[in-house]
């Protein structure tokens, strides 16, 4: 169905729309500035202005809403990484262009914020760990690897796991300005630091997985 001939939502439809959207700006906020076991429903019920009916009406349990927000924060980088990551493509090209678009978005002070939250109180709420990852950074080592085994079938890659070689990307690529930003030795990534850092783990990962070279006669 094309987007012109979708029916438009009814009156009521749109006002539950809007009132999911302002509970998922409010509760990003409070889990951001007041963490994850400071955030209450109560609390963000209050700052609606609206009751706690009504929120629960929408969200069951606190985990259901931080697993909404982050889906709400994540939905459209994924959709981006989805366009980035093309067959047909150079393959050490999309791989800078992957590794740029994910130290762009884990850099920004939003999700440097929320890093620094979910390893700081994962220890005490499992679950919302959980849904971080699951959410996160699994969803994204998924689409690499998805198209890490395509290039692998395709002889641009040696053969091997490509969960594997999806984890030695990331954590290669996430070794410089991120790791400085999550423990405070720099207050901002700059798109030099990011291009850097790109190259330097598209390099590596190249040199490691570089397709095996058939031996001479």
């Amino acid at each position: 169905m094309s987007p012109s001939s979708v029916p438009p939502l009814s009156r009521r439809e749109a006002r539950r729309r809007d009132r999911r959207e302002a509970i998922l700006c409010v509760a990003a906020q409070s889990f951001l500035e007041n963490g994850y076991a400071g955030t209450t429903m109560s609390g963000i019920a209050a700052t609606l202005g609206g009751s706690k009916g009504t929120l629960w009406n929408h969200f069951p349990s606190k985990e259901e809403l931080f697993e909404s927000v982050l889906e709400e924060k994540t939905a459209a980088y994924r959709a981006h990484l989805s366009q980035i990551l093309d067959p047909d493509g150079d393959l050490v090209t999309t791989l800078h262009h992957v590794c740029v678009s994910l130290l762009e978005k884990i850099t920004s002070a939003e999700a440097v914020a929320l890093n620094r939250l979910v390893v700081s109180e994962a220890g005490r709420f499992t679950e919302m760990g959980k849904i971080f990852y699951l959410r996160g950074p699994r969803r994204t080592l998924r689409m690499l690897a998805d198209f890490l085994s395509g290039a692998m079938g395709r002889g641009q890659l040696r053969k091997g796991d490509p969960e594997a070689a999806a984890r030695v990307l990331t954590a290669l690529v996430t070794s410089g300005c991120h790791q400085q930003l999550l423990v405070g030795q720099i207050g901002s990534a700059t798109p030099e630091m990011i291009r850097n850092d790109a190259d330097f783990a598209v390099s590596i990962f190249m040199r490691a997985y570089a397709p095996e070279q058939p031996m001479a006669d």
